[in-house]
Parts: C-alpha cells; structure tokens; sequence
C-alpha cells in the first residue's frame, strides 16, 4: 500500500549548501521531518555541482519521512553563469548586459530539456532565448 501523503514543499536549495535555516527549517519543521536528516541527503546528492540554486520538490508522508526531487537549475542562473553575469538587466529591452551565441543557448536549452514542456530542441531553444532577453541578454546567430 502507498503511504499517504501529507504535503508538497517546493524550495529553491543552493547545491550543496542545504542547512537548517530558513527556507529549508520553517519549511519541512511545520511538518514534523527530520531536518538534518534532509539536509544531509539533500547535500550527499548535490556534492561536487556547481553552488547554484536548484529546484526542489519535497513529498512529505503522514508518518513523517519525505522523499525529493531535484530538478535542474533555472534557465536564468544556467545562462547568468554562461554570460557571466551577477544580475540580470533591471531594464530588459532597453539595455543588453552581455550578448551569448546561438550554441551557447543551446548548451542551457540541452541542459533544461527535461524540465520543460517541450521535447523538441528547437522550441526549448526558443523557449530559453526568450528567458534571454527578458534578463537583459542579446543573442547573436
């Protein structure tokens, strides 16, 4: 029989960096789960990726244990890091902050493939281009 679940906490995690403290502590302690027990197998999962904000979706069971996912980095950070960029442009449209090539919004849309709705390259490509220059990035072909 499936345990039945209680809650669904979605967090954003730096990799690696998972401690009590808010967001992860206020999150999973309103529950009843172990903290340091997530903490610890959230960090041994992430060991060795770059310190980047990763997506995580917490399962949390009526008698308290939880299991997790982790999805990849949002598209903003993975194309931050390419244009080496700290922050993205505060007036998109009217300012370019970096300009990145077609190939490297591939590498991020290779890299986000299995987190968006789409399985087509292509439309992932588009998809990324538009995070892009909503962030202040240009894209030259």
């Amino acid at each position: 029989m499936a345990k039945e679940q209680i809650a669904k906490v979605n967090l954003y995690v730096t990799a690696g960096q998972a401690n009590p403290a808010p967001p992860v502590g206020p999150a999973l302690g309103q529950h009843g789960v172990n903290i340091m027990d997530f903490c610890k197998k959230f960090n041994e999962q992430t060991k060795g990726r770059d310190p980047m904000p990763l997506p995580v979706i917490i399962n949390i069971y009526k008698d308290k244990s939880f299991d997790f996912t982790i999805k990849t980095p949002p598209s903003s950070a993975l194309l931050k890091k390419a244009a080496k960029l700290a922050t993205a442009s505060g007036l998109a449209g009217k300012e370019v902050l970096a300009t990145l090539t077609r190939a490297q919004i591939e590498e991020v849309a290779k890299a986000k493939m299995e987190d968006l709705n789409t399985s087509d390259l292509k439309q992932a490509v588009r998809v990324v281009m538009g995070t892009a220059r909503s962030m202040g990035i240009g894209i030259k072909d």
